[in-house]
């Protein structure tokens, strides 16, 4: 497992392009104007898990405002900003430049996309959740279907090998069985503070 843990969220520091994975569940970002700046944006299911996805955010360097709801869900967006552009071409479907054109980028999954325990790690973070069945949900974006088959795949690479779920209404990928799981807890790293232990993911009734 030594050489695992080369791709585990703890090898290295948090880099800003790791907010890539935000962007594997329902998170979206967005180009403005003539394409200089852009804006990240997603909503999470909680108050803690909020806390968790901006205190990650900002070991980047982005802030990300908070905007509670009625239904306890929170919205999270960053302000425009020129250092999000890389992020915001990498996973849009075409260079696209000025006004509504550059704001309605279609989401799509860079080509050499690859999975890695900073990036698991953001998405558990924002969208991720035990089954109860000894397996581990990471939600998927069910506005962007097309994103769903090339981020199965870089599952696949990762060693988490998983199912698609949930239909179209809640999509998820599944992440099931003792080897998989092990390999995904060693990938996320320990459970965040304000994330309760059952939200994260679990190996053998043990947290990571």
């Amino acid at each position: 497992m030594a050489q695992l843990s080369l791709f585990s969220a703890e090898a290295r520091p948090v880099r800003r392009a790791d907010l890539a994975g935000l962007l594997c569940g329902p998170g979206r970002i967005a180009r403005f104007g003539s394409g200089t700046t852009a804006r990240l944006s997603l909503q999470v299911a909680d108050a803690g898990r909020a806390r968790a996805v901006r205190a990650a955010a900002a070991a980047t360097g982005v802030r990300l405002e908070a905007t509670p709801a009625d239904d306890g869900t929170v919205a999270l967006r960053s302000a425009f900003r020129c250092d999000l552009v890389a992020l915001a071409k990498a996973w849009a479907g075409s260079d696209a430049a000025g006004g509504a054109a550059a704001a309605a980028d279609r989401k799509v999954v860079p080509d050499d996309f690859q999975l890695d325990g900073s990036l698991l790690r953001l998405w558990a973070l924002a969208a991720g959740r035990a089954d109860e069945r000894g397996g581990y949900l990471l939600a998927l974006d069910p506005l962007a279907p097309h994103t769903h088959r090339p981020l199965a795949a870089a599952a696949y690479r990762a060693g988490i090998s998983p199912a698609r779920v949930g239909g179209d209404d809640h999509p998820a990928l599944r992440i099931s069985g003792a080897a998989r799981v092990r390999r995904l807890v060693d990938l996320v790293g320990p459970v965040p503070d304000p994330v309760p232990v059952g939200d994260w993911p679990r190996w053998w009734g043990r947290a990571s």
